[in-house]
């Protein structure tokens, strides 16, 4: 390839990430990409070491990235005086305002289940009940949080919906393809005022894309859909908190928080990470499933493709679908790492995937 190198930022973290994010860094490197990692540090062991959760240096690397892979975080559940989340820090500080967690579920030939689950969910990232808006009132009698929602954070990230759903039409490659669909999740009907004025601005921003279908749902009704009836889904735009709690209800379907990857995503920056946390429990272990972190790497090629000719633009996708491909193969007939069932370390499933990778 004759573009020029694209440089990632590795952050691992703590716990676990300190495992699978190095197995996808091994499934990057595999391929003949111009790819040139940087690695940097953060986490609750950082802070524990040099009194920063998020040293000015690991920021500054990621504001200079052409992309971010993170790893995971131990964040205590606790108030640590100086402490605050690196990730929710990097968000705000890059701006990456939409959370896109995708979910498929593809059974192989012969499995009984008729259903194939194929969505995403699209998440306002920054503002919502997590704007960090908060107070103790009445001498500890009374704890507040402000919700914020805003019109041009609304729009900005409908925009993101509807134009991934479109997108997602175009890739099916099928002139009979169903049209892509953005399912609009509020409880407008309680907060009339926050989620009222989401719901607007979103069905607004639909009036621009006639070739995709916008519908609405009640969060508790979708949560209850996302259980008995995903295949319903393509794309789910929602708020910060709903779209937390509906994403990671989604990844049921995917096989769990273990398999499930997702992109922050900003006009200039982007990250990607895990969905699963540190995991203290299995760290250090080897027997981490890295196959979260192994769909992160897809992601993140994805996005570049974005940003280069179309020729370029192809031969990364094709590594990104190889990524894919070979995930599903060995989530279906293994090696299986403990949480799928089976007893292979980290190592043997990233092994697998890069050896299968590698043959398509």
């Amino acid at each position: 390839m004759s573009a020029p190198p694209f440089t990632i930022l590795v952050v691992p973290g703590d716990g676990i990430g300190r495992e699978v994010i190095p197995a996808a860094v091994a499934v990057l490197q595999a391929t003949d990409l111009p790819l040139q990692f940087v690695e940097a540090d953060a986490g609750w062991d950082c802070f524990q070491r040099c009194g920063e959760a998020l040293p000015s240096e690991t920021l500054d690397a990621a504001r200079a990235a052409d992309a971010v892979l993170f790893g995971a975080v131990a964040s205590p559940s606790y108030p640590v005086a100086g402490y605050r989340s690196p990730i929710v820090r990097l968000r705000r500080e890059l701006d990456l305002y939409a959370n896109i967690r995708p979910v498929v579920d593809d059974p192989p030939p012969g499995d009984p289940r008729a259903r194939r689950v194929d969505l995403a969910v699209v998440r306002e990232n920054t503002e919502g009940l997590y704007a960090g808006r908060e107070r103790v009132e009445h001498g500890g009698a009374t704890a507040i949080a402000e919700r914020v929602i805003t019109r041009r954070a609304s729009e900005r990230i409908a925009r993101v919906a509807f134009e991934l759903a479109r997108a997602r039409r175009a890739a099916r490659r099928a002139d009979d393809a169903p049209p892509g669909r953005v399912t609009i999740v509020h409880k407008a009907n309680v907060l009339r005022e926050t989620c009222g004025l989401f719901r607007t601005v979103v069905l607004d921003v639909a009036q621009a894309y006639p070739d995709v279908q916008a519908d609405e749902m009640l969060v508790d009704t979708c949560a209850l859909h996302l259980a008995t009836r995903p295949e319903r889904f393509d794309v789910i735009v929602t708020t910060n908190l709903f779209g937390d709690i509906l994403s990671d209800v989604a990844c049921a379907w995917g096989g769990g928080l273990g398999l499930a990857p997702s992109a922050n995503l900003g006009e200039r920056h982007a990250l990607f990470e895990p969905v699963h946390g540190a995991a203290p429990d299995i760290a250090g272990k080897g027997v981490a499933n890295p196959l979260a972190a192994i769909g992160c790497a897809a992601l993140l090629l994805d996005h570049l493709a974005r940003r280069v000719s179309p020729d370029t633009a192809s031969a990364i996708r094709a590594w990104s679908e190889r990524i894919r491909r070979a995930v599903r193969h060995v989530r279906i007939v293994g090696p299986h790492t403990p949480d799928l069932g089976g007893d292979a370390a980290t190592s043997e499933t990233t092994a697998a995937v890069i050896a299968h990778m590698l043959t398509l």
